[in-house]
């Protein structure tokens, strides 16, 4: 009778994990839903198809709100000793775990498309927008300072410019940062060319690639010790029934 107490209280700790982990994401869909507008401005020329990315957030609140309310059904399958609500639990949280395998396979099989992807946002933005919309210029600006990087790919996203053309044929300073002079020329920037802020990304990527992946698999550990306990809580009850 001790193991299975223990075991009712691994389920109210996982559950409590899951209803907390459900209100976080609820509170990030509503803060990407209600500044959702910002988002539309600073993808520019995606704006149209923006409307997708902005939606996300309505999606996150939906996950949120089952991850919320599977907190509660385990909670009360396991306090109640209900077999149909931790079976309930362990249907959910095994579609869950298997929709999650499946996202991270397409994920990797996909992922060489993403810089693609990201290139045909980024290029125009740079080429259209950059100095003279003041959200993206802000974004590109602080991106570039932080990571000491120019552009997407490099400097030659700002050839045939706006930004160009309105300075007189100047480049951001970030893409001659290593002179720390007061100009930045494509020819100064072609003698010693800085990385574009992709490559930068994908190193920090890499960087923290570890953490990542122990987040990743500590949600994975977490999803199957909790289908564990609630099938032995299922079980044992079965066998009192019996």
């Amino acid at each position: 009778m001790g193991c299975f107490t223990f075991f009712k209280f691994m389920m109210a700790v996982f559950n409590l994990l899951i209803f907390v982990g459900g209100l976080t994401l609820v509170a990030m869909g509503i803060w990407v839903s209600v500044d959702g507008g910002s988002f539309l401005q600073i993808l520019g020329p995606f704006s149209s198809q923006a409307t997708q990315f902005v939606n996300v957030g309505f999606f996150v609140i939906a996950i949120g709100g089952v991850l919320v309310l599977l907190g509660l059904i385990g909670c009360c399958g396991a306090h109640k000793e209900n077999k149909c609500l931790l079976l309930i639990f362990f249907s959910i949280i095994l579609v869950i775990f298997v929709a999650e395998v499946a996202a991270a396979v397409v994920a990797l099989a996909y992922s060489s498309f993403a810089e693609g992807i990201l290139k045909a946002w980024a290029t125009p933005a740079l080429k259209e927008q950059y100095g003279s919309d003041p959200v993206v210029t802000k974004m590109w600006n602080n991106t570039m300072t932080e990571m000491q990087c120019c552009g997407f790919s490099n400097y030659t996203d700002f050839i045939d410019s706006h930004f160009l053309n309105q300075t007189g044929g100047y480049l951001p300073l970030s893409c001659c940062h290593q002179f720390n002079g007061t100009t930045c020329s494509p020819p100064m920037a072609q003698r010693n060319p800085v990385q574009g802020c992709f490559e930068e990304i994908l190193d920090l990527l890499k960087r923290n690639a570890n953490i990542v992946g122990g987040i990743a698999a500590g949600i994975g550990i977490l999803e199957i010790a909790a289908m564990i306990v609630s099938m032995y809580l299922y079980c044992h009850m079965d066998k009192q029934d019996s």
